[in-house]
Order: C-alpha cells, then structure tokens, then sequence
C-alpha cells in the first residue's frame, strides 16, 4: 500500500492518493489533477475511485475533471443531493486489492461529512489511516459555522460525537489525514505537523480535553471570516464545476488592448506591495501573488474577465492554477510586457505612499491621520493596535467604506504590508486619494518598540 499527500499552496489543502494491486483511489482532489494521473503512471497503477469528505467551501473540488480522464467512480455522502457522483453510508467498503476503504458518517462541519478509514488486510485487521476531512485537524477541529448562529450547539454537537465516537475509538496508532492544514480558514487553530495520529491528538489537541459542553461551548464561541466566494465553491461543488481539461491558456494583452478594457474588466496587480505603491495601472487592485489563494475570494468577481498585470510575467501558469482551483474560469490573460510595458507607453500611473513605522511616527504627531487595521481581529486581539487605529477586517473593507473619512490622510497597516496594500488599492478605487500604506505592519512597529493599546 502507498499512500502519498498532495499538497496545494495557498489554500494549505491536503488531497490523498491511495494506491494497491494496480488500483488506487484519491480523496478530496483538487482541479488541476495531474498531479494524480503523474502518480498513477509512476506506480502503474488504475484510479478507480474518488471520494469527497464533503462539499468543500473554499476551493473547487476536482472530482469530474479526474473522473473525466480517468473513469474513476466518484462517492460523497448521502446527506446531502449532489448533481453527480455515487451517494455513499456507514459501513460501505471498498476494495484495492487487500487495502480496504470504509466510510463511517462524521457529520459536524456539514451534515454530509464522512470520513474514510483504511485498512491493509495483508497486514492487520486494525486500521492503518482515517481520512478525516474537516472533522479532525492537527491540533483542531472543524469550524461549524455554516448553518448560522441558531443552528451552532446542535452541528457542534454532531461534530464532537463524530470525534468521540466515530474517530478516536480507531486507536491510537491511527494515523490521521486531515483536508487541511495549518493556515486553513477551515479551522482557527491547526497545528503545522506534517503527521499526526489519533493518539497524539487525544494527547494534545486542547480541543479533544474538553468535556461535550465545554466543547460546544467553545465551537459556538469561535470566530471565524465567511468569504463570498465561499457560497460560489458550494454551489459548484454539489451542482459539478466545468471540465477544463487543462489549465487556462493565457492570452498576453497589449498596454492598448488594455485600456480598451479598462471600464469591463478587472486588472489584478499581483507584485508586490513596494512595487504597487511606487507605480500601477489606476483602477487596478493589490493582491500579492502568494496572497491570491486566500484574498482574491473577498474581491474577484467571477462575471468580468480578469487579467493579470506582473514585472515580468515568470510564475503565471502557476498563478494561473490558483484560480482555477477557486474556479474563476474568466481568467483571460496578462499584460504583455509586464508593468514596464505600461510604464513606457507614457500612460497615467497610480501612487500610493509606502512608509516605515517610523515615517508613520513622525507624521501623527504632526497630521491628523485616519489609521486603518485591516488585520484579522484575532492577531488585533493578540498582539494589541496602534493607539487610536480604527479595526476593519480587509475583506470587510468594501463594505464598510462609510467609516472611512476621504477628507483627510487614510494609512493602512495590517501585520506585514500586503493586506495593507490590498487595502489601499481598494480605497485608491472608490475616489480615496489621500493614501499611505505603512511598510512592515504590525510586526515592524513591535520591533520599533512602540506603544500598543489592547482591542
């Protein structure tokens, strides 16, 4: 039996390949699957199966496009009607050669959830590895905020019977294969381990020492953000996303064909936040490219055709994998040339300032600065806010862009820089003209050694 990890960057989603006799299965595979096809002609190997844990909320799953290649037979639960595939309950089993694959029902996270537990008869009858979706992380447990605020102590409760008594009765030496891990925003506070058992988990996970009630009582309480794109990757992913085939062919636009579309598209500037503030397309929004995966759900669109402006365009297929992963099929294409190509032609370009926690320092105590955090409230909460900084989570912001004056200088800080970039290209959009982002973030100005005040 092998069993490999597939690993997507950015959405820190973990996929399974379960390979025996030839035969192999994947679970929770993502859309661009050669990853998996590769695998399979290394290992001379068939897939024949593919299982959902659940309909996933932050990133397409690749079920049809794997199946479509390959002919693999596609199993999710049966709680809940998806437009393909093959429903599945406690107890069905299936076979690769000795290695058996059982699903046991774990709803909590979704009523749907299932988790599948793989034995290698050859060896043992006691099971080898739990897939375990969103149910158990490492050093977590799933989020179970979907429903509303109503309906919180009831799946909470489901989730914790799952964990109790579906789960850790597996044994110790189980090991446990999450969907996730650490940086999700499927769970608040997974634990980077690239492996983890259920044995150590009932050992460490804070979450698995809590009585039924104190658990609930801590699900219900925890705070998590809901992206709009989350409703986008639920409906896909039980109505079945668009075969692609391959990754999208990206169409190299010039600095005219550009402006042409300036008033449908959307331009994404995926530099770097120093280089955003120092020139770009006006109009043009700020998400860093390693930023992509966990940002562009809070402000792409998915009915405009979008396209991409870099230095000199190195990394786009890959960033090109980001989203179709979170099915933004209107990728179209990038500007030829990069943003020099811009530059060059003479046309207008944007400025946004970029200072130090020092510059900012200097200019509060002689302006009257409107000081915007757009980080997380948890790290808010953490590690405390400038003095006298207004909170308004970034993917928030373009909602609540009415408490944010336009009459005098806006800086924006978050924990580093980039969601501060972001920030800024978004007031730079709605008529903002009076625009710094400071350089380093938070954890600049904790090292500068100046004063916090507690959120």
């Amino acid at each position: 039996m092998i069993i490999r990890k597939i690993t997507s960057a950015g959405l820190s989603h973990n996929s399974y390949f379960i390979s025996a006799a030839g035969v192999a299965a994947v679970v929770d595979p993502r859309r661009d699957c050669e990853a998996y096809l590769e695998l399979a002609g290394e290992l001379d190997a068939r897939i024949t199966h593919i299982f959902e844990t659940h309909r996933n909320e932050d990133y397409v799953i690749g079920s049809l496009e794997l199946a479509s290649r390959t002919g693999a037979s596609i199993y999710h639960g049966h709680q809940l009607d998806f437009a393909y595939g093959n429903k599945v309950k406690e107890g069905d089993s299936f076979r690769l050669g000795s290695v058996e694959l059982r699903v046991i029902e774990t709803p909590g996270h979704t009523f749907e959830s299932i988790s599948i537990v793989v034995t290698d008869w050859e060896v043992s009858g006691l099971p080898y590895a739990v897939c375990t979706g969103d149910t158990l992380f490492a050093g977590d447990t799933g989020r179970t905020d979907f429903f509303g605020p109503e309906r919180r102590p009831e799946v909470s409760a489901l989730l914790y019977q799952s964990v109790w008594q579906k789960i850790l009765p597996l044994g110790d030496g189980t090991l446990v294969l999450p969907a996730h891990g650490a940086g999700s925003v499927c769970g608040s506070e997974i634990s980077d381990h690239e492996v983890t058992t259920v044995g150590y988990e009932k050992k460490t996970n804070p979450l698995l020492s809590l009585s039924k009630e104190a658990f609930i009582q801590k699900k219900v309480n925890e705070h998590h953000y809901l992206p709009p794109y989350f409703r986008k990757m639920e409906q896909l992913n039980q109505e079945g996303a668009p075969v692609l085939h391959h990754l999208p062919d990206l169409r190299p636009y010039t600095v005219n064909e550009l402006k042409d579309l300036q008033d449908s598209a959307q331009i994404l500037d995926i530099r770097s936040p120093t280089s955003f503030a120092g020139g770009h397309i006006p109009q043009s929004l700020s998400i860093w490219e390693e930023g992509i995966p966990a940002f562009a759900g809070w402000f792409v669109s998915y009915d405009r055709p979008l396209i991409l402006v870099d230095d000199f365009n190195c990394n786009l297929r890959e960033v090109g994998r980001h989203f179709t992963r979170l099915g933004y099929d209107n990728l179209k294409g990038y500007l030829a040339g990069g943003f020099p190509a811009y530059f060059k032609s003479g046309s207008p370009i944007g400025h946004i300032q970029a200072w130090s926690v020092h510059d900012l320092s200097r200019k509060r105590e002689k302006d009257a600065l409107f000081l915007l955090d757009v980080r997380d409230i948890v790290n808010a909460k953490k590690y405390g806010r400038i003095p006298g900084a207004h909170h308004i989570y970034i993917g928030k912001l373009p909602d609540e862009l009415g408490e944010v004056p336009k009459d005098r200088m806006v800086a924006a800080y978050c924990d580093a820089g980039f969601k501060g970039s972001i920030a800024v290209s978004i007031l730079a959009r709605n008529g903002y003209s009076l625009l710094a982002n400071i350089i380093g973030g938070m954890g600049a100005y904790l090292k500068a050694g100046y004063p916090v005040e507690k959120v």
